[in-house]
């Protein structure tokens, strides 16, 4: 596993110990940046599922300004925090061992609005629509945000979610992905 491009291209990154997680593949991670970048002028990423932490690292290295990371299992925090060290990003991030919905209830509180969100739940415990929902409901996505959900390749998510749509749908093997941006977005995609 590797950094594909950007400030840090070719860096290698641990895995994530045993096979609680899964690291998405380099050819995913690719599909993914060249959806919704392929770089960035600064801006705040969230890894909600960070496991080894590599899309919001491949982020950061990609001109993300700041990215917070949030994985509930020990092992996936340690292997975060050692991989931001090796990529000398421990200065343009934050991360923090709790479960999804307890850490998008904390966030909520520090009013972030975040330029890229990253969802990777494990497949068989997605909760998805309801993590999109809290989202929405607490207007966490800037204007011209993007979310990045990487699902189960059989897993059809709703065309909207509050005021979320989905505007892009791929599908790579058992791997699906899902873009959502606000109903208002006035970019490409």
């Amino acid at each position: 596993m590797r950094v594909i491009s950007g400030s840090r291209k070719g860096k290698s990154l641990k895995s994530v110990p045993g096979n609680q997680t899964r690291p998405t593949t380099d050819k995913v991670k690719e599909a993914i940046f060249n959806m919704v970048g392929p770089y960035f002028s600064g801006g705040i990423g969230l890894d909600l599922f960070a496991g080894s932490g590599g899309l919001g690292i491949e982020g950061l290295s990609r001109g993300l300004e700041k990215v917070i990371f949030v994985d509930r299992d020990i092992q996936a925090f340690q292997t975060v925090k050692a991989n931001l060290k090796i990529c000398g990003f421990e200065e343009q991030s934050e991360v923090f061992r709790n479960d999804s919905e307890r850490a998008l209830k904390a966030l909520i509180k520090r009013q972030i609005s975040f330029d890229v969100i990253f969802l990777d739940p494990p497949y068989k415990k997605q909760k998805l629509v309801d993590l999109l929902k809290m989202i929405s409901d607490a207007k966490m996505l800037s204007e011209n945000g993007t979310i990045v959900c990487e699902h189960s390749s059989d897993l059809e998510l709703p065309n909207s979610v509050g005021d979320l749509i989905s505007v892009k749908t791929a599908k790579y093997g058992i791997i699906g992905l899902s873009i959502f941006r606000l109903d208002t977005y006035k970019g490409e995609l």
